[in-house]
């Protein structure tokens, strides 16, 4: 038995040939139900998914999927001055990843990094996306409106998406600190509790190598004030663009909603999804580890209307 597979049972582990190296991933559930993608958030991996995905299965194809540079998919290098981790490349990237494993159009469920992923896919290709499920975010440029009027707030976007090497260099010290303590500040309990051992061997795995050090600090660096991921948020803004297809936006409420001038939902309503769905979840950050049995039902709700 590989490592993580007792988290995932009836799981096959994938590893798929795409664009940018290898990826890898999970699958369960039947190869004739509707496709489902999960794709996890920061400083973790697909074994966010590991306490919702067997029962997801019941009713859906689910892919478990490993983001470029986090957990055991490729951690390439950004070249030729293009950042490697912008979210409308990673979204064409997952495109050419499903399509390989037969499926062209699929709902997809994301936290954290992998909502951003999710929202930019489905603005650019809202043809590939069935249904979007969107896990304790607000749009990338909605959230630097909240650091500018809030100084202080959220300190890892800027302190991660600082030049190369000062983020990653401060981190390598003493990786297991910075990820972990980020893991305990933004859960409910504020510490270590919701967190299933052997996830936490996964992660901690992953974040204590250098190239995918780099690989997070990147991928705050597409998102970080005036870069390409907020440049592609104005655009659509500008010309009034939203996502079409059946949104739900699940928020934590001891952590995204918590003393925020408004709500996830109503930021996504004035934004992106208008006729958004959301979902208040009794948690931290980390909702789908912290509160799995609301966010699940929520999830299924969602799915299988």
């Amino acid at each position: 038995m590989a490592e993580g597979d007792d988290l995932f049972p009836g799981f096959e582990p994938l590893w798929i040939e795409g664009p940018a190296g290898r990826w890898f991933g999970r699958a369960g559930g039947s190869p004739d139900a509707p496709p489902l993608l999960l794709l996890h958030g920061f400083p973790q991996s697909h074994a966010m998914w590991h306490r919702l995905a067997p029962a997801l299965a019941a009713t859906h194809r689910v892919i478990a999927l490993d983001l470029k540079g986090y957990g055991w998919s490729a951690a390439p290098a950004s070249r030729d001055g293009e950042n490697a981790y912008a979210k409308r490349r990673l979204g064409a990237e997952i495109v050419a990843v499903m399509e390989r494993l037969g499926h062209i159009r699929f709902a997809l469920a994301g936290h954290d990094r992998g909502a951003r992923v999710g929202y930019r896919l489905g603005l650019d290709a809202p043809e590939r996306i069935a249904r979007l499920a969107l896990l304790d975010i607000v749009p990338t440029d909605i959230q630097w409106e909240r650091i500018a009027a809030k100084p202080g707030a959220n300190p890892h976007w800027p302190f991660l998406a600082r030049p190369a090497p000062e983020p990653e260099e401060v981190i390598r010290r003493d990786p297991d600190g910075y990820f972990e303590g980020l893991l305990r500040d933004w859960s409910a309990a504020h510490d270590l509790s919701a967190f299933d051992p052997r996830a936490l061997t996964l992660y901690r795995q992953a974040w204590a190598v250098p190239e995918r050090i780099h690989a997070m600090c990147e991928d705050y660096r597409a998102g970080g004030a005036e870069g390409p991921d907020q440049a592609a948020d104005r655009d659509d803004l500008a010309t009034g663009r939203t996502l079409p297809m059946p949104v739900l936006v699940l928020a934590s409420e001891a952590y995204l909603d918590r003393d925020k001038p408004e709500t996830a939902l109503a930021a996504w309503r004035r934004t992106f999804a208008p006729k958004a769905e959301g979902v208040s979840i009794a948690s931290g950050h980390f909702m789908a580890e912290e509160a799995p049995e609301a966010t699940l039902r929520a999830l299924q709700d969602f799915l299988t209307a």
